[in-house]
């Protein structure tokens, strides 16, 4: 277990994100998403995170259910502020926003400092429960000077208070994040799909202001939304289709993987974890089998043959950080 930042708050390496089980592009039972979250349980994870975004609210719903009986000290628990959920009879779906729940809600932007406490509220009577051990602003892009005026400020009134432990932002970017290392205290940053085989954008920005900072870095999207999980067309990549040119680089990389015989999912995570600032790779699964097979792929050794072709060949930039060697 590694603290966040400075605060208390411990997570361990592999964590559990919470939007599959929300139905994120295909519906999940109550059952499946129960199973998955006593997986993880029993596969070591202790760190749980979560969001109001995540199926209208049914991600904190069907976590702080399954989490409810655990002992509240055994695990670290987060979730995020920034959207708040207003009733709708306006009937059908959510599929627009790529979850497979009925549209009982809508999302009402609000990086208000009233607005970070009352979604705060608002998740933990989702949750059930009387705390959560950290919370980021989730995805403030264009709401960039209201969220650094105001809802920061709260967040971090809220961790003086005592009501939060540790604070942070997470996003899909790397620039504004690496703002929030610089110019607050923040304890954590949650950066979604930049640090990857694929992408390496917080390579250049994000990652050095973490280490210089001594802020705590979440990486979530390891498989970048499905494409370094199992390559083939028609795969997804950013909660898109996946370029043709970037799954011809999956591919090779599978490829690569094969014949040193380990596994892409196995090279996808480990790369993730190596960088000195990641704490904590966050992974979405939607059912115990993949949350079985992540905790896996995540515990197997990946040849250092594979990281030195990967490095020979261009595949990945020679400053880019590997696991080391395994003592023999």
């Amino acid at each position: 277990m590694t603290a966040l930042g400075r605060s208390g708050v411990e997570v361990g390496p592999l964590a559990f994100g919470g939007a599959g089980i929300a139905g994120l592009y295909t519906e999940v039972s109550d059952e499946q998403a129960h199973e998955a979250i006593a997986a993880a349980w029993s596969a070591g994870m202790r760190y749980f995170d979560t969001a109001p975004h995540y199926g209208l609210g049914l991600s904190e719903r069907r976590l702080g259910a399954a989490l409810r009986d655990r002992p509240r000290s055994a695990y670290t628990l987060s979730t995020k502020v920034g959207r708040l959920l207003e009733p709708t009879d306006a009937g059908g779906d959510d599929l627009a926003s790529g979850f497979a729940v009925p549209a009982t809600h809508r999302r009402v932007w609000d990086f208000s400092a009233d607005g970070v406490r009352r979604s705060l509220e608002a998740s933990l009577q989702r949750l059930g429960l009387d705390r959560v051990d950290a919370v980021y602003l989730h995805d403030p892009d264009d709401h960039a000077e209201q969220a650094f005026r105001e809802a920061y400020p709260a967040l971090e009134k809220l961790r003086s208070e005592g009501v939060v432990g540790a604070i942070g932002a997470g996003m899909n970017q790397t620039g504004m994040l690496t703002r929030f290392v610089r110019d607050t205290d923040v304890d954590m940053v949650l950066c979604a799909g930049r640090y990857t085989l694929l992408d390496q954008q917080a390579l250049s920005d994000l990652l050095p202001a973490a280490q210089e900072r001594g802020t705590s870095v979440v990486v979530g999207g390891a498989f970048n939304s499905g494409l370094l999980a199992d390559p083939k067309p028609g795969a997804t990549y950013n909660y898109g289709r996946a370029p043709a040119e970037l799954l011809e680089r999956a591919l090779r990389l599978k490829s690569l993987a094969d014949r040193h015989g380990t596994t892409l999912r196995a090279a996808a995570l480990a790369f993730c974890a190596a960088h000195p600032a990641v704490v904590s790779v966050l992974v979405g699964t939607r059912s115990a089998d993949e949350v079985r097979d992540c905790a896996e792929q995540f515990a197997a050794p990946v040849p250092q043959e594979f990281w030195q072709e990967l490095h020979r060949t261009g595949l990945l930039p020679p400053e880019a950080p590997v696991p080391a060697e395994e003592p023999s």
